[in-house]
């Protein structure tokens, strides 16, 4: 069964984690996935919403480590920059439906979603820094904006997580639930909006993000560049390596 489950109804496209044995870590395989399917999506005239979702204990741990190191994002063309800008510049509503942990990618990915509905156990967290690396997915842009400066530079800079009430407040999720009615909920809402007239969505959501977007593609590719540099110095490699052997990282002489 594929890692990434992507299914359509009734105007609905789902694209569901679905490798919880790993904790929804993503590889690049699954970036390709979901790239692959949020193109299929906004080529399809049918399809007027798409959700993304884990399951109730578990949204994404980010990236696969072992995956990530094997299969970097070297170019523009990689699984992981065609999915970043698939998403950021995806014309039709995007919906989260996030239980559990959302890690790095797990969360930023969350800044280019219409609507956000997490489970009360929701932790989000961009542990970036902690990993020798920076912000990804124009993190650096939207995360200040949405939260102001000094939350963000907490979420950013610790990289230490905060709870779905806390993301609540700060407007990063529209509703906490049950985790057990998040999924539920986000699909209602999204059969909701497949009701509406395409056109009117489409529309709606280009002039709330008018402005937004060019800049949003210019910080992404800028963050791609230092993530690809960082990711071959010191400091990467001794965070990977620790984590891979099980062990605190040690960054005193990096």
């Amino acid at each position: 069964m594929s890692d990434i489950l992507v299914h359509t109804e009734a105007g609905v496209c789902t694209l569901t984690f679905n490798r919880p044995d790993k904790k929804n870590s993503i590889t690049a395989a699954m970036y390709g996935a979901m790239a692959d399917a949020l193109a299929a999506a906004e080529a399809d005239d049918s399809v007027r919403c798409v959700v993304f979702q884990g399951n109730e204990a578990i949204f994404s741990a980010g990236n696969d480590i072992g995956d990530f190191l094997n299969n970097p994002p070297a170019t523009a063309e990689s699984p992981v920059f065609r999915f970043l800008r698939g998403i950021a510049q995806f014309p039709k509503p995007v919906i989260a439906a996030v239980c559990g942990p959302a890690v790095g990618i797990g969360t930023t990915l969350l800044f280019h979603c219409d609507l956000v509905y997490a489970g009360d156990n929701a932790a989000f967290s961009m542990p970036f820094v902690n990993l020798g690396l920076c912000p990804e997915a124009a993190s650096s842009l939207l995360v200040p904006q949405m939260l102001g400066y000094h939350r963000a530079a907490e979420a950013l800079l610790l990289g230490e997580p905060f709870m779905a009430e806390a993301a609540l407040e700060v407007g990063l999720v529209n509703r906490v639930l049950p985790p057990m009615e998040a999924a539920g909920y986000a699909q209602g809402v999204a059969h909701k909006l497949a009701a509406k007239p395409i056109s009117s969505l489409i529309e709606t959501k280009r002039l709330m993000k008018k402005g937004q977007t060019q800049q949003v593609m210019a910080v992404m590719a800028e963050e791609g560049a230092s993530f690809g540099r960082m990711l071959q110095e010191p400091a990467a490699k001794e965070a990977f390596g620790a984590f891979m052997e099980r062990r605190k990282p040690d960054f005193s002489k990096v």
